[in-house]
C-alpha cells in the first residue's frame, strides 16, 4: 500500500540532508586546516608552486617521505586546493590558490592554520571550564601562540602598517616624522614597532607585552635592525606607571585579551597626553549577535574566541569580554574611561576596524 508523505515531512527531510552536508563541510574544513599546517610547515606549497609535479618529484623537491606527499596529494587534490591530471600521475598547485598559500605577502594565510592545532591541545582543559567555570591560562599557549601570531601579523605589518593603517588617523605620520613619544601596548614580538622605529627615526618608541618570550624576540630584531629609538619591557598595562605620558598608544587586537580591560583603559587615557592618540585596532563586529548572522567572519571570529581570547580572561577571574566584544561595548568602555572623542574608521582588512581616541 502507499504511503503518501506529508509536506511538512519532505520539508523536514530535506532539511536533515541539508544540514548533514553542511555538517560534511564542516569536519572536511576541519581536517583540510590539518592539511593546510603540513603543507605550510615542511614547505610542500613552497614546492608544489615551482611547478607541476608527480608525488615522488614533490616529494624530492621538499625532501620528505613519498608515501606521506602522496597521501597528502590525495587530500589536496579531492579538497581542491590541487588538481590532479591522472594521465601523467601530475600534481598543480594553480597560481590563483598559491598566492593565498605562499610567500612572505599579506596574501598568505595558511600560517593562520596553524591555530587549529594549538587551540585543539588545550580542548580537555577548556571543556572542563565549560563544566567547571575559570578558564585556561595564557602560559597554557606559549610559546607556541606567540610564533603563531608573530608568523601572522608579520606580514600584515610589513604591508600595511606604514602606508594602511597609520594613515587612518589624520596627520600621525606628520607627527612620528616630526618627532613624537609612543607605546605599543601588548606589543607582543615587535615587529610593528620596530618598523615603525626605522621609518620614523626621529620618534621615540617603546613595547609593552606580559610575553618575556615574545619581548626577548622583540629586543633581538632590534638590535638586528640597528634600532636606538625603540626599547622592549615586560609590563602589565593595567600596573602602568602613574606618571607615564605618551603622544600615541597603539593597542593592536589586544585589548579584548585583558582580564581588566576597564582598568587597562582608564590606564592608557591616564597615560594620553592632552593632545595625544589611543589608535586601537579591534575586530569588526558588533556587540548584537543579530547584527553578526550574515557576517562571512563570525563563525571563525566566535570559535577563535571561544577557544583562546574569552578563556585567558577568565583565567584571571576577568571580565571575558571575547574577541566578539564589538564596537557598542568599546565604545562604551572607551567613554567610561575618558575618551571623549572616538572615531571609528575602516582597516585594510575588512575584518578589523581602527577607533582613533581623543580624551
Amino acid at each position: 500500500m502507499a504511503v503518501n508523505r506529508s509536506d511538512t515531512e519532505v520539508s523536514q527531510g530535506e532539511q536533515s540532508a541539508d544540514f548533514g552536508r553542511r555538517l560534511l563541510e564542516i569536519y572536511t574544513g576541519a581536517a583540510l586546516s590539518s592539511m593546510t599546517v603540513i603543507g605550510y610547515q615542511t614547505g610542500l606549497f613552497e614546492a608544489a608552486a615551482a611547478g607541476p609535479a608527480t608525488s615522488a618529484e614533490l616529494a624530492e623537491r621538499a625532501h620528505l617521505e613519498e608515501r606521506y606527499v602522496r597521501e597528502w596529494l590525495g587530500a589536496m587534490a579531492s579538497g581542491g586546493i590541487m588538481t590532479y591530471d591522472p594521465p601523467t600521475e601530475r600534481y598543480e598547485l594553480p597560481r590563483e590558490h598559491a598566492l593565498f598559500l605562499t610567500g612572505h605577502t599579506i596574501h598568505n594565510a595558511a600560517p593562520q592554520s596553524q591555530l587549529f592545532p594549538l587551540a585543539a591541545s588545550i580542548l580537555p582543559d577548556l571543556i572542563a571550564c565549560f563544566r567547571q567555570g575559570g578558564g585556561v591560562p595564557y602560559s597554557r599557549f606559549r610559546p607556541a601562540f606567540t610564533q603563531v601570531m608573530d608568523d601572522t601579523w608579520r606580514r600584515i605589518y610589513d604591508d600595511q602598517l606604514i602606508g594602511g593603517f597609520l594613515p587612518a588617523a589624520q596627520g600621525l605620520p606628520e607627527r612620528l616624522r616630526a618627532g613624537i613619544g609612543a607605546v605599543d601596548f601588548g606589543c607582543g614580538t615587535g615587529h610593528a614597532l620596530n618598523l615603525m622605529a626605522r621609518e620614523y627615526p626621529a620618534s621615540r618608541f617603546v613595547g609593552y607585552d606580559l610575553a618575556e618570550d615574545a619581548v626577548a624576540a622583540a629586543r633581538q630584531e632590534a638590535t638586528a635592525m640597528g634600532l636606538s629609538n625603540v626599547r622592549f619591557e615586560v609590563q602589565d598595562i593595567a600596573a602602568l606607571p602613574s606618571d607615564s605620558r605618551f603622544d600615541l598608544i597603539l593597542a593592536f587586537d589586544a585589548i579584548h585579551d585583558q582580564a581588566r580591560p576597564e582598568i587597562v583603559l582608564r590606564a592608557i587615557a591616564r597615560a594620553l597626553a592632552p593632545d595625544g592618540i589611543f589608535f586601537m585596532v579591534e575586530h569588526r563586529f558588533s556587540s548584537d549577535l543579530a547584527k553578526n548572522l550574515e557576517n562571512p567572519y563570525a563563525p571563525l571570529y566566535y570559535s577563535l574566541s571561544t577557544l583562546h581570547c574569552l578563556t585567558v580572561s577568565l583565567a584571571e577571574g576577568g571580565a571575558g569580554l571575547g574577541a566578539m566584544w564589538g564596537e557598542e561595548t568599546a565604545r562604551r568602555m572607551l567613554a567610561e574611561a575618558g575618551f571623549m572623542q572616538v572615531e571609528v574608521v575602516d582597516s585594510p582588512r575588512p575584518q578589523n576596524a581602527i577607533f582613533i581616541c581623543r580624551k
